[in-house]
């Protein structure tokens, strides 16, 4: 065959559901892992890692060790990039897996501030760093591992396999805290946290298994060998930098609007201000991230027909109009409704997370497409997810109260829905030559998804 011309991409929906399964088994321990640190960030390592510290400022401690790892992710977004639009998303994916999983699980064997002192905290930033880099690069390739081998009238659908790992790791993790929770402080702040670092070891046996098994791309495969770029990061500055800022703001919600209702929330709900027992609230976000697994895949379906965009200006709205009666929930103490507005809020967040990966994949050209996604996902997520918890923390100092953070989360909403508005989508079947703004209006496609 010449290499002028590229071989057509085979689409199917067997072979679709398989790619999916398997992006979704990686995100899901990719996720837990992630998951489990956030948690531990919220409740525990304050105690374990931070004794010194006042409480406020352990807090605030704790969440900049959690911050490192999404500054750390745009490099290995650009890392795991170039391993995936040079050698595949297979490859990449496999690496990033082992990487994760092997730095979740030497953090449940660490010694702790009081054993080894200020080494402790300095070894759990350096393995968070590690958890940063593995994310940085999992989640681009995970999503084009599931959308590109979508037919065309199915790419969000078949892209929420990949966004449905979030909360079933979600799940898995705050699960497993809420166990060691109900058997008592003693227990969770000894030895008990370490049980679900440790228990990564068996999920990393699992998710590669999974991945071996399935095939590449076939829009990796139908690349030209001549269209393929020695450097993809420097095609992606030149050629794709406009969708790559446009993508950066898309994830403000999905990312830092998440963590803000996940991992700050957990963190207020259980601090001196409110002084909820963790149990409550991590039965809370147990049952939530259950029902957000539940739902991400109806409602990527409900996105191939609504069309993506209309979903994720949905989610963003509806989401923020949750935040509100949360907190005043959650300072009334009031936990019927901490169960169910923790829920519907998750629910609500689903509308901006459940067509994240094929709104995102189908910004970008299939030639520098992992490097550019994961790049603008993972600069995206260091912003807004690395340091919401950091500026909410801070804001609740300055201010002293909780609707100081419900404005943070406004001016993520607006930049959420202005970035998502001026977002463009592009078909993989279309010529994959010449600059992105001459491809701009000719390469189109129909962002209702008909």
């Amino acid at each position: 065959m010449s290499t002028s011309a590229a071989k057509a991409p085979v689409f199917n929906h067997r072979r679709a559901m398989k790619a999916g399964f398997a992006a979704m088994v990686g995100t899901t321990v990719e996720w837990y892992d992630f998951y489990v640190y956030a948690t531990a960030a919220a409740i525990v390592f304050p105690h374990v890692f931070f004794p010194e510290a006042d409480p406020a400022m352990g807090t605030l401690a704790s969440f900049a060790t959690y911050a490192v790892a999404f500054f750390v992710r745009p490099l290995g977004g650009i890392i795991f990039g170039h391993i995936g639009d040079k050698l595949g998303r297979k490859p990449a994916l496999t690496i990033t897996l082992l990487l994760m999983g092997i730095a979740t699980t030497l953090v449940g064997c660490l010694p702790t501030y009081d054993t080894i002192g200020i080494m402790a905290p300095i070894l759990l930033i350096l393995l968070r760093v590690c958890q940063g880099l593995a994310v940085g690069g999992e989640w681009g390739g995970a999503s084009l591992m599931a959308v590109e081998s979508a037919p065309p009238k199915f790419k969000t659908f078949y892209g929420g396999f990949t966004q449905v790992g979030n909360p079933l790791g979600a799940l898995l993790a705050t699960g497993a805290f809420w166990v060691l929770a109900l058997m008592g402080d003693d227990v969770l702040l000894t030895w008990g946290w370490r049980i679900p670092f440790l228990f990564s070891v068996v999920l990393i046996g699992v998710g590669l298994w999974v991945r071996y098994s399935v095939e590449e791309t076939p829009v990796f495969e139908g690349k030209v060998e001549g269209h393929q770029q020695s450097t993809p990061i420097l095609f992606a500055l030149k050629n794709n930098w406009y969708p790559i800022i446009l993508g950066i703001g898309m994830v403000a919600i999905a990312s830092g609007g998440y963590y803000l209702a996940t991992a700050f929330v957990q963190s207020y709900a259980t601090g001196p201000e409110v002084a909820l027992a963790a149990s409550i609230i991590l039965g809370a976000m147990t049952i939530a991230s259950f029902l957000e697994a539940v739902v991400t895949l109806p409602l990527a379906w409900v996105g191939d027909k609504i069309g993506p965009k209309v979903l994720m200006y949905i989610g963003i709205g509806s989401s923020f109009v949750l935040v509100i009666p949360l907190v005043l929930a959650i300072e009334a103490h009031s936990v019927f409704w901490i169960y169910v507005l923790v829920s519907a809020i998750r629910i609500a967040m689903s509308g901006t997370w459940a067509p994240l990966s094929a709104l995102m994949a189908q910004m970008f050209r299939p030639q520098s497409r992992y490097t550019s996604m994961s790049l603008s996902y993972g600069t995206g997520a260091a912003i807004f997810g690395g340091l919401s918890p950091v500026i909410a923390s801070a804001l609740m100092l300055a201010t002293g109260s909780i609707w100081s953070v419900v404005g943070l989360y406004a001016v993520l909403a607006l930049i959420a829905w202005v970035s998502t508005a001026l977002s463009p989508q592009h078909s993989d079947m279309a010529p994959v030559t010449g600059s992105f703004n001459a491809r701009l209006d000719t390469t189109a496609i129909d962002t209702e998804g008909k």
